[in-house]
This record gives C-alpha cells, sequence and structure tokens, in this order.
C-alpha cells in the first residue's frame, strides 16, 4: 500500500506544481496597469480609436505648420511592457521639437486604454498597426511619412509590424528584446524568481494562453524578419540598446547584428532600460535618420513599392 501514498504524494505535488505555474504565468500576462500622471508640454489633442475591439487612449501633438494642403511627417511612439504613454514623453518632446508630428498611446491592458485577458508581444503589434491606420486619416500627416520610435516591447510589436507590411515609413528601436526566453527571464528577475525551470515552463503556458498559434511564434522572430527586411531594402531601420541595460541585456542587439552586420545601430552607455536618450548620441543619431529617411518618401513612390499590410500575426 506504500506504493499508493507515494504515487498519490506525487500526484498531488504534480498538480499543486501545475497551479503553481499556472498563476505565476497569469500575474505575468498581467501588466502594471499604471496611470498616466503627467501631460505632454506643448499643445496637444487627447484622441482614441479602437483595436481587438477594444478602446485605445493616446496623445497627439500636431505641427502647426501642417495642414491638410500641406501634410507633414509623424513619428508614432510605442512604449514597451508594464509602460504606459507618459512614460516614453521623454522622446516625445525632442521629436516634435524637431519637426515632426507625434502619437503616443496606451497599449491595451495598459494606461488608460482598453482590457485585455492575456496580453503578448503580438498585442503590440496589432496596437501599432491601429495607432497608423488612424493616424493616416489625419489630413494634416502625410501617410508616407510615418515613422516608429518603440521602446522594448514596443519595438518589437513595430518589428512584426514590418514583418507584416503595415506602412512604416522608418523604424527606430530602443532596448528590443528578440528572444522570447529574454523575455521571461527579464519578467522572472523583476519578480525575484529563480529563471530554472520557470523559463522553460511559463513559456508554453502563455502562448497556451493567449492561443497563438507555434507557425506565428515561429515566425515572430525579430532577427529573421530584420535580416529579410534589409536584403529587400524595403524600411530603414536604426536600433539602439545601452550596455548598461540590465533589464533586457545588450546581447539582444548582438544577436540581431550576428544575423545582419550592416544594420544601422548605435550602441549608447547610460544605465538602465528606460534611458538610452540620456546619451548624447542618441538624439544626434535618431533625429538626423528620421530626417533624412522621411524626408526621402514620397507619397507616390512608398506606395508603389510598399505591400498591402497582411494579418500574418
Amino acid at each position: 500500500m506504500m506504493w499508493m501514498w507515494i504515487l498519490g504524494l506525487v500526484a498531488v505535488l504534480v498538480a499543486a506544481g501545475a497551479v503553481f505555474v499556472w498563476l505565476l504565468t497569469r500575474k505575468a500576462q498581467s501588466p502594471r496597469q499604471l496611470p498616466n500622471e503627467n501631460k505632454p508640454g506643448v499643445p496637444y489633442e487627447e484622441v482614441g480609436w479602437t483595436s481587438g475591439g477594444q478602446p485605445i487612449r493616446g496623445w497627439f501633438l500636431p505641427q502647426p505648420n501642417a495642414s491638410a494642403s500641406e501634410p507633414g511627417p509623424a513619428i508614432v511612439v510605442a512604449h514597451g511592457w508594464g509602460s504606459n504613454r507618459s512614460r516614453v514623453l521623454r522622446y516625445a518632446g525632442p521629436l516634435h521639437e524637431a519637426g515632426f508630428a507625434v502619437l503616443l498611446y496606451d497599449v491595451r491592458a495598459h494606461g488608460d486604454s482598453g482590457p485585455h485577458r492575456a496580453p503578448s508581444g503580438l498585442l503590440f503589434y496589432q496596437d501599432i498597426e491601429a495607432a497608423i491606420a488612424w493616424l493616416n486619416r489625419r489630413p494634416d500627416v502625410d501617410a508616407a511619412r510615418i515613422g516608429v520610435l518603440g521602446h522594448s516591447l514596443g519595438a518589437f510589436g513595430a518589428v512584426l509590424a514590418l514583418d507584416a507590411g503595415v506602412p512604416i515609413a522608418a523604424l527606430v528601436t530602443d532596448a528590443m528584446p528578440v528572444r522570447f526566453a529574454t523575455m521571461v527571464e527579464a519578467e522572472l528577475r523583476r519578480r525575484r524568481l529563480p529563471a530554472f525551470p520557470l523559463a522553460q515552463m511559463i513559456p508554453q503556458v502563455m502562448v497556451w494562453r493567449s492561443g497563438i498559434p507555434r507557425r506565428v511564434m515561429k515566425r515572430a522572430d525579430p532577427a529573421r524578419i530584420l535580416a529579410d527586411n534589409a536584403r529587400g531594402r524595403r524600411v530603414p531601420t536604426l536600433h539602439i540598446h545601452s550596455r548598461g541595460d540590465d533589464f533586457i541585456p545588450p546581447t539582444e542587439l548582438d544577436h540581431v547584428l550576428s544575423r545582419t552586420p550592416t544594420l544601422s545601430h548605435l550602441f549608447v552607455d547610460v544605465e538602465g532600460h528606460s534611458a538610452s536618450e540620456r546619451d548624447p548620441a542618441f538624439w544626434g543619431t535618431v533625429i538626423p535618420f528620421f530626417r533624412n529617411q522621411l524626408s526621402a518618401q514620397k507619397k507616390a513612390g512608398l506606395q508603389a513599392i510598399r505591400p498591402q499590410a497582411q494579418r500574418l500575426y
């Protein structure tokens, strides 16, 4: 009879472990929904649209000299996991001062936007796509000159948008994670939990909870997407990472460059995951990049070479 007790105990421990991993995964997929405590320091509009059937809230910072007869370029700023639009205002001021209209918004399950049961990196792609679709309807914005600056998982989502043919004219990524294991391990470190064996178990539960097909997970590979994009010379990209990033390590950018060494990139030297823009080299590189790439775009030419967006994710 002893073996029956042992089997029963093992079954209880396995069940308890499964429940623990399930609850931990659900918690890991519940980002902090921080309130927007700061506002833009320049005139702005409270704006909104829907994505996935949920409301998206944002701010649009127009350029006063742009109009329907003379539409101007715009930059979408995409925040990362557990963040919100007010926490990426650090990018908005310099971009607006440089002459770009700027759109900031809260991803679903973040800030003031609507909920989502099981957020993932694909959510960031879908909400970037919806943001650009909204911006395309602005008469004072040139649809051929819309750039994206994505931070962390916002950058990851923007690269997936490139793969889907979303009309992005130029892309800057900052502190982007590119491997799913890196994202999970970073979140475990944030919560002071051991990587082993949770980093191997949680991704499987996350995928199951989110209902993401395996073929989609396999396709969502930024290193592969950026290599394909570079070979096709489709969308100009610039990739930035701080060597002092202790959350998403700079080896993520090294991984991308190992596939495509010719990508435009910049390593800066500041401490933290959300501080790259404090390095003088950041704006000295980002502003000229957007100016050069967006001024070179012509609406007719861009539409002629840009594939139609297709839902790949």
